[in-house]
């Protein structure tokens, strides 16, 4: 099969206050985006289970 390049790619969301929080582990979300149309870093309110509260998930490298 050949494999299609398209415009969707997947990218890795980490919580930005579990870093500041000092707990150990990490909050991460993989999801996809479409490169064309999203061309800057995705920024979404997801819930981390180790806070226990919705938290601001932002894409890393």
């Amino acid at each position: 099969m050949a494999s299609k390049k398209g415009n969707r790619v997947q990218v890795i969301l980490e919580c930005t206050e579990h870093k500041t929080s000092g707990q150990p582990g990490t909050s991460r979300y993989i999801t996809t985006k479409n490169r064309k149309n999203t061309t800057e870093r995705m920024e979404l309110k997801k819930y981390n289970p180790i806070l226990r509260k919705m938290t601001v998930h932002k894409e890393i490298k």
